[in-house]
């Protein structure tokens, strides 16, 4: 059978293209990884409908820091936990490794245009605006804050208790702890009470419960191939106009969260206007808006992006902290008694000096409450994975040689303009190059040994830990969110115990949800679950 000239153009065409991509592009092929479950999707289904991390431990294990792993139609990724190729991602050429365009397009659906959906000079002009209300001092200063609302919550709880046998209960803890640090993030940030705890039928509040459940949690097959295949502006579309029950959700979410930062800067600027100005987050923002310098500016589009960015980010992250950490201290009791008591002895030594309450000095001064903090965000990391696109062709360090698919040592890894790159912050977390053998155990004694012992290159702002990500993009709220996990901590140690209860023990799942929910098996589709035993903490 003849075929047309152009027939025969268009395969040369095709076997040239190949042929310079097999000998003149760098290529990843030879690093080790798994068998791509389908040409369509890769090892992606795997990757995305797992329990958050699973993935991630089965192929570090296997393979190493360094995994090879296929996306769609035969696309090659990587999935990296090796400390010195973190660091050179991270910090070392930040901007050099973008956010993947489909990530970046999830980022602004739930949080508009704010610092995590900004990348390049957008992000460094963005983080230059807001750094100032997030430093050291600033954190410190809204501890009063925490305490406050913490002790609204645990009041709450010893009403629900007071009326149960034996003062005991079992709590869904997620459902007050989500509602406790919206409630904080909004006097502390926004000078702003959405009242959630004692108004559980609040407008904003129930628009935000359960998002990153409804809009990320097990994706099908379908969304996942979709998000990976698609244009940004395809996806822009189906997230203004797709009738699907979670993208509505994201929509109304948004509008109202919008609306209440209209209200928000539009009285922040009234009282600015009066020489009334507050110290909380959302008014420096306003006051540097209504400076002379240009570049200390943000749209109004901006300051949406950064109110909804502050509120989900702030609230849902440290929610999850504090829910991982208390489910380790019930199946702990031995840990949850020794931090008790060294919060007890903290506690005598504020009454002696003539003190009603905790400072940011006494939380500091409290070696075995970091050491459970500290622990629990590297075991349960909020955000167990990044996810970055090389901008050039680059050469990337390693900690240690990997062996390749023919058995040779590769001493650096060399990677293609546009790879997909995913950081694994839950691999890296569990490395037992830089946390220990022990590192797949929660064990918060780690922290109270030298910290010599523990190995690799600066990553992590806290503990040398992922979970705040790293230079260029590290969270720009970590003492915030240090502050406020430690004084949650102190209230509700110093006047509950937890313990297991057996959905806890036995049907717990890490969900995957951008951030990692604990959820019920078998009842994923009711949003974060975590049921345990509380009772009020008896005292000598």
């Amino acid at each position: 059978m003849e075929y047309p000239s152009y027939v025969w153009a268009a395969c040369l065409c095709i076997s040239a293209y190949a042929l310079y991509r097999r000998y003149f592009v760098t290529s990843v092929s030879h690093i080790r990884g798994p068998s791509p479950e389908s040409f369509w999707l890769g090892n992606l289904r795997e990757l995305f409908q797992s329990q958050a991390g699973e993935a991630d431990f089965k192929w570090q294990k296997q393979y190493g820091d360094v995994v090879r792993i296929k996306g769609t139609l035969g696309e090659d990724r990587l999935l990296i936990s090796d400390p010195k190729a973190l660091q050179y991602i991270f910090h070392t050429s930040g901007y050099n490794f973008l956010k993947w365009p489909e990530r970046t397009e999830i980022s602004r659906v739930l949080m508009g245009r704010g610092l995590l959906w900004s990348d390049g000079e957008i992000h460094r002009r963005q983080r230059k605006v807001m750094l100032p209300g997030f430093g050291a001092p600033e954190a410190k200063s809204y501890v009063p804050i925490f305490r406050q609302v913490a002790d609204q919550l645990c009041v709450k709880w010893e009403d629900l208790l007071a009326a149960a046998p034996d003062q005991t209960s079992v709590v869904d803890v997620p459902h007050w702890l989500t509602r406790a640090t919206l409630d904080t993030i909004g006097q502390a940030a926004f000078d702003y009470n959405f009242n959630a705890i004692e108004n559980s039928e609040n407008e904003f509040a129930e628009s935000y419960f359960g998002l990153m459940a409804d809009t990320l949690g097990s994706p099908p097959k379908s969304a996942i191939f979709l998000h990976a295949v698609s244009p940004v502006w395809f996806l822009n579309l189906l997230a203004r106009f797709s009738p699907s029950r979670n993208r509505a959700h994201a929509r109304s979410a948004a509008r109202i969260a919008n609306r209440i930062a209209k209200e928000m800067i539009d009285t922040k600027a009234d009282a600015l206007s009066q020489g009334k100005g507050n110290k909380d987050i959302m008014s420096l923002l306003v006051k540097a808006n209504a400076g002379e310098n240009e570049k200390g500016k943000l749209s109004e589009e901006e300051m949406f992006g950064e109110m909804r960015t502050i509120l989900l980010a702030g609230h849902e992250t440290v929610a999850v902290t504090l829910l991982w950490t208390l489910l380790e201290l019930a199946r702990h009791p031995e840990v949850q008694n020794t931090l008790r008591k060294e919060i007890r002895e903290t506690e005598k030594k504020v009454r002696v000096r003539g003190g009603t309450s905790f400072t940011a000095n006494d939380l500091d001064d409290m070696p075995y409450l970091a050491a459970v903090l500290k622990e629990s965000m590297r075991f349960h990391p909020a955000l167990y994975q990044n996810y970055r696109v090389a901008v050039n062709d680059d050469v990337i360090p390693l900690s240690k040689p990997i062996v390749n698919k023919m058995g040779q040592e590769v001493q650096e890894l060399q990677i293609p303009k546009g790879i997909k790159i995913i950081a694994s912050i839950a691999a890296y977390n569990r490395n037992k190059e830089v946390f220990g053998e022990d590192a797949g155990v929660w064990n918060p004694d780690r922290w109270l040994k030298d910290s010599q012992e523990r190995k690799g290159p600066t990553l992590g702002v806290y503990g040398n830990l992922l979970t705040f990500a790293g230079g260029v993009r590290t969270c720009i709220g970590w003492r915030f969110a240090v502050l406020e996990s430690m004084t949650y901590i102190v209230e509700l140690v110093n006047r509950f115990e937890f313990a297991m209860t057996d959905v806890a023990a036995k049907n717990l799942r890490r969900e995957a949800c951008l951030v990692m929910l604990p959820t019920v098996e078998g009842e994923v589709h009711k949003g974060e679950q975590l049921p345990l035993q509380v009772t009020i903490a008896q005292r000598d």
